[in-house]
C-alpha cells in the first residue's frame, strides 16, 4: 500500500511495546526499530522478548545498544533459538569474538524460556506460546488478559487452551484468499480468533495487498486491523 494516502497503510515490520508494572517490554527488534522507537519517544526499556529469529523480527537488534550503555538489557529468548541468535550475531552473543577497541555493541543479559512454562517478566507472569511457522517455531505469549501471536500458521491445542479467557488478542494475517505455507491468511486468522473468543482481536503483519480502510470494512464485529503507532489499553 505504498501508494496509499492513508497513513495507516504506511507499514513497517511488526513489533510491539508493552507497558508492564516494572518497565516496558519490547516485542522483537524489526529492521525499522530505530525509526519506531524515535516515533514513539521511547527512552528506556525494561527488557526485550524475541519471538523468533527471522530477519524481519531481529535485524534491528544493533539499535538496542543505546539502551545498554549503562547496564545490559534483559533479553528473553526461546531456548531453541539461542544458538541461531549467537551464530547470526556473533559479535554480540559470542564471548570469544573480541570487540575492536574504541567501539561498542549491544549488551544483553540473555534469559532463555521454554514452551508453556510461565516466567516472571517485569512484574507480570508471561506464558510463552509456541506456534508453528513453517519449519520453525514462533513464541507468542499470554500476559494476563492479552494474547499475542505473530507469524503463526495455526494454534496448537495447548496454545489455544492457554489463550482461553483473554480479552485482547493479536494475530498475524497476511492477506485475503490464497493460503500461505507459514502464516495465517485473513480467513484463517478470523477462524483462529473465533476459536479463542477474545472480546477484541487486532490483526497485524498485513502485506501491501490489504488496505486498512477496505479491511476494516470487511472484518466482523470485535476484529480490527492494527496500524503503526496504534496504542491499546489492556486491563
Amino acid at each position: 500500500m505504498c501508494a496509499s494516502d492513508d497513513p495507516r497503510d504506511q507499514r513497517t515490520r511488526s513489533g510491539a511495546l508493552l507497558d508492564l508494572p516494572e518497565g516496558r517490554l519490547l516485542i522483537d527488534a524489526p529492521p525499522e526499530l530505530r525509526i519506531q522507537l524515535l516515533r514513539e519517544g521511547v527512552t528506556a526499556l525494561g527488557g526485550v522478548w524475541i519471538t523468533h529469529t527471522h530477519a524481519d523480527h531481529i535485524h534491528g537488534i544493533d539499535d538496542l545498544r543505546a539502551f545498554s550503555a549503562r547496564e545490559p538489557v534483559t533479553l528473553w529468548v526461546p531456548e531453541m533459538h539461542r544458538f541461531e541468535l549467537r551464530t547470526r550475531f556473533p559479535y554480540i552473543f559470542d564471548p570469544t569474538v573480541a570487540l575492536q577497541p574504541g567501539t561498542t555493541k549491544p549488551e544483553f543479559e540473555v534469559r532463555a524460556f521454554r514452551p508453556l512454562e510461565p516466567l516472571p517478566v517485569l512484574g507480570t507472569d508471561i506464558v510463552p506460546l509456541p506456534v508453528p511457522h513453517g519449519v520453525t517455531t514462533v513464541f507468542g505469549f499470554r500476559a494476563g488478559p492479552l494474547g499475542y501471536v505473530t507469524d503463526g500458521k495455526s494454534l496448537p491445542p495447548a496454545t489455544l487452551a492457554a489463550l482461553e479467557g483473554v480479552d485482547t488478542l493479536v494475530l498475524n494475517a497476511l492477506w485475503w484468499g490464497s493460503p500461505h505455507p507459514t502464516h495465517f491468511n485473513i480467513e484463517e486468522a478470523l477462524a483462529a480468533a473465533a476459536a479463542v473468543g477474545a472480546k477484541r482481536t487486532y490483526l497485524v503483519h498485513m502485506t501491501h495487498r490489504v488496505s486498512h480502510r477496505e479491511l476494516a470494512g470487511k472484518l466482523p464485529p470485535g476484529v480490527f486491523p492494527a496500524y503503526d503507532g496504534l496504542s491499546v489499553e489492556v486491563g
